[in-house]
């Protein structure tokens, strides 16, 4: 009789729990998601977050992360479309790694592996929050690669030495709006056409900021509008770009440039044809770093007519039809 008691007992504890777990999983919003590492929210790392994401979704997923150090790689896959990750602060809401070039060797392109966070989802969205390579000066480490189109971040920082920042894919548009980047040599580099409005570029080191791979046809590579130059205490010799490859675009648009840029400028990174086939420019820019007479001979200090082009419905127009040109309004 007791037997039957307690199997009559444990059969109802059953059914209450799985009636809850069923509850709990229809209640659950796979459109908004809440990160905290202290387990009060729908899952405690971001990746977890990141798998528990719908493929290719019909509408924006939103993954909110608490404040903390979420020591972790964060992979965004390709089937992981307009994903949207708001941190609740820049200054508390940090995803770092330390990985590096030298400790990874997996040959040459070991840079490309490095990365703390990697976007490869298109309209990706990104929003209050910092993302770090920890590794310090150990050569390329990269903080964040974006391989998407029509990515945005606005009000994050990303912080690293060499290569920090990796703006990848021939074609594609991202848009970096109120963002701290740092970082030590090339800390900005890659193919896509990247507009950086009222950002802030701090150089750790005598180095360079950019190195655009722009591709031939592509008609934009890097724009820089209203952003701050500035660099760490004795940082004294910093060039505004080199080509990694030899189309590279790069542009600065009314910069506020502080005196440890160098009066050429621009560097051929020892590539003499660069000189006539990279776009190096600048337009009413401002600060101790910034003249203009005294930049090399083959780059460019736009006419007002010619800086008129730098739009941003003209720099960020999508390729991907007319239902997506507008692709960075209201995100």
């Amino acid at each position: 009789m007791k037997i039957l008691l307690l199997n009559l007992i444990l059969l109802c504890v059953l059914t209450v729990n799985a009636k809850e777990s069923k509850e709990d999983l229809i209640l659950k919003d796979e459109y908004n998601m809440v990160v905290a590492k202290d387990g009060s929210g729908d899952y405690t790392t971001i990746q977890d977050a990141i798998y528990a994401s719908k493929s290719f979704p019909y509408q924006r997923v939103i993954i909110n992360i608490k404040n903390g150090v979420y020591k972790e790689k964060v992979h965004v896959y390709s089937w992981n479309t307009y994903v949207t990750l708001i941190g609740e602060s820049k200054q508390n809401t940090i995803i770092t790694f330390d990985d590096y070039f030298s400790k990874l060797n997996l040959g040459r392109n070991s840079t490309f592996h490095t990365s703390t966070v990697l976007v490869e989802g298109n309209d990706f969205v990104a929003k209050n929050l910092t993302i770090k390579n920890a590794s310090g000066p150990v050569g390329q480490a990269v903080a964040l690669s974006v391989n998407a189109d029509r990515c945005y971040f606005e009000n994050c920082s990303f912080l690293g030495f060499q290569d920090t920042l990796y703006t990848a894919g021939e074609g594609f548009k991202q848009y970096f709006k109120n963002c701290y980047i740092e970082g030590s040599v090339d800390f900005i580099f890659g193919e896509a056409t990247v507009l950086f409005e009222s950002c802030t570029l701090n150089s750790k080191t005598n180095s360079y900021i950019t190195a655009a791979s722009t591709p031939k046809n592509q008609k934009f590579g890097y724009v820089f509008k209203n952003c701050k130059l500035t660099a760490d205490e004795k940082v004294a010799a910093v060039y505004l770009g080199r080509p990694w490859r030899l189309y590279a675009k790069t542009v600065f648009i009314n910069c506020e440039m502080g005196k440890h840029i160098k009066p050429e400028g621009w560097h051929n990174w020892n590539k003499k044809e660069a000189e006539s086939t990279t776009f190096y420019a600048e337009y009413n820019c401002s600060g101790e770093g910034y003249k203009p007479n005294s930049r090399v001979a083959w780059s460019h200090q736009l006419k007002k007519y010619q800086a008129k082009k730098y739009k941003i419905e003209s720099i960020l127009e999508s390729n991907s039809g007319k239902e997506k040109n507008k692709w960075y309004q209201n995100l």
